[in-house]
């Protein structure tokens, strides 16, 4: 199959990686020559832009920051003509980015109209499982739309729930990094009390890890330097999610929230937690530094 991939990211590459070496065909577009670059290395076809990469392909799979990004990219911005303008009735659009849920059914409304097939379909797993293609997709649209994609996301995860008509896949992304972020400030707050009461970081991570305080935090991307190899705090909380995108996430958690009158307080706070880490320099950094807030000295 033909298809499109844009968005290069520590996300987005793996993923169009891992559909290359499925033997599909891949033309692939991002605004970083350097991850252009890294994927051209991999034997990717790498287009001149984004309009150049979706000529006669079957499918589109994008993977982008925010919603304003996704907004632009399919449906243009005054001046230029979105991708959706360019492709043929029939075609599929599968964005895997976490956006507003009213972004998404605005792009699918307008895909429809034009005989496009649209499904929003945001991911959970982190880098590691963009890597391993052990990704989760949260996705919103209708099932006959999903079961075309499945082949698809099938190399690249390996969960694949249906949440329910466009839109529902980003709303159960959203609830989930709203957890996410407050499982992850929580556990650094544990590790750094006991860091300061004497204790050594890996054996308290053990420790709350087999008891009552175990979370994903714990068994794969522990937020403590040294503890965990494999995560972004061993490598100076270097690629991984960075904090400006959790803080993103939070954003859209919060304003979803008052959209529906449901009371976040938690996720409130979670999102001042990391707005107050940005602001302080760390917003490139992966989310897990912030353990940075509560570390004594």
């Amino acid at each position: 199959m033909k298809i499109a991939f844009i968005g290069l990211g520590n996300m987005g590459g793996p993923m169009a990686l891992n559909l290359h070496k499925a033997g599909h065909e891949i033309s692939a577009f991002d605004l970083s020559q350097s991850a252009c670059d890294k994927l051209a290395a991999e034997g990717i076809a790498i287009a001149a832009h984004a309009n150049a990469a979706v000529q006669g392909v079957e499918v589109v799979i994008s993977m982008l920051p925010a919603s304003a990004h996704v907004e632009t990219l399919f449906l243009g911005n005054g001046a230029q003509a979105g991708l959706l303008a360019l492709l043929p009735a029939g075609a599929l659009i599968i964005d895997c980015s976490t956006i507003a849920a009213a972004t998404s059914r605005k792009v699918a409304d307008a895909a429809q109209a034009q005989g496009v097939q649209f499904i929003d379909a945001p991911v959970s797993g982190g880098t590691g499982g963009a890597i391993a293609g052990t990704l989760t997709f949260m996705v919103g649209g209708d099932a006959a739309v999903l079961e075309r994609a499945q082949p698809l996301l099938e190399k690249m995860g390996a969960n694949i729930f249906h949440a329910g008509s466009v839109g529902a896949g980003q709303t159960a992304k959203i609830c989930n990094n709203m957890l996410l972020g407050i499982l992850m400030a929580g556990t650094s707050e544990a590790i750094a009390l006991g860091v300061a009461n004497g204790l050594d970081a890996k054996v308290l991570s053990e420790i709350m890890r087999r008891s009552s305080g175990g979370n994903w935090a714990l068994e794969k991307y522990n937020p403590m330097p040294g503890v965990m190899e494999t995560a972004p705090a061993s490598k100076g909380y270097a690629g991984g999610f960075g904090t400006d995108l959790m803080l993103k996430d939070l954003g859209l958690s919060q304003e979803n929230a008052a959209a529906v009158k449901a009371s976040t307080p938690l996720g409130g706070l979670a999102r001042n937690l990391y707005a107050a880490h940005s602001l302080a320099g760390h917003g490139g950094l992966d989310f897990s530094s912030i353990i940075k807030m509560v570390q004594k000295g």
